[in-house]
């Protein structure tokens, strides 16, 4: 959407044909739009999917940028339920102890400092909604047990291009994926 008002008519859009859930792009639609959409979406029953498109050139870079642990804080403040967060397998694979480290920013309520995780003071989200991890990219039924090893079972495991490539097709794909 070009602007915050056309946003909002789209997710209205969305809750009159009794769609669950609405997808915004955080990083692109900006901070403070992404506010009022959660807003509107816990108001209205709507699940709110938050995409990081952009984000590479936001946190990989090593000499300008945020990481992406800043970036999962701010997503858990400005509102959503869960977030493309990495996976550590397949094509947005990261370090382990790093992306461990900012799942848990997302999940938990309370998290200890751990500079192995990234995690370099101790934080206390007090009441604040948590935020789902989504693992995407790349991933296939043979990266399930690493995925639920990694994420546990409070997580979303989103099979797109993993379950449309299988070599027999779409709907072995589907099933393996079950």
């Amino acid at each position: 959407a070009g602007t915050c008002e056309e946003m909002i008519k789209r997710a209205v859009f969305a809750r009159e044909l009794g769609a669950p859930i609405v997808m915004h792009d955080y990083l692109t639609g900006g901070f403070t739009a992404n506010t009022s959409l959660a807003h509107y979406c816990r108001d209205n029953g709507l699940l709110l999917h938050i995409h990081r498109a952009m984000h590479a050139v936001i946190d990989r870079q090593k000499n300008h940028g945020m990481h992406f642990r800043v970036l999962a804080k701010a997503v858990r403040m400005s509102g959503g339920d869960h977030v493309h967060a990495g996976t550590v397998v397949g094509k947005l694979e990261g370090e382990r102890e790093i992306t461990l480290g900012f799942v848990d920013l997302l999940r938990l309520d309370f998290i200890e400092k751990d500079r192995s995780r990234g995690i370099y003071f101790t934080q206390d989200w007090v009441s604040l909604p948590g935020v789902l991890p989504v693992a995407s990219g790349g991933i296939h039924v043979w990266h399930m047990p690493a995925l639920t090893e990694i994420f546990g079972d409070d997580a979303v495991l989103q099979f797109g291009g993993g379950t449309l490539g299988h070599p027999w097709g779409n709907a072995p794909g589907a099933v393996a994926n079950r």
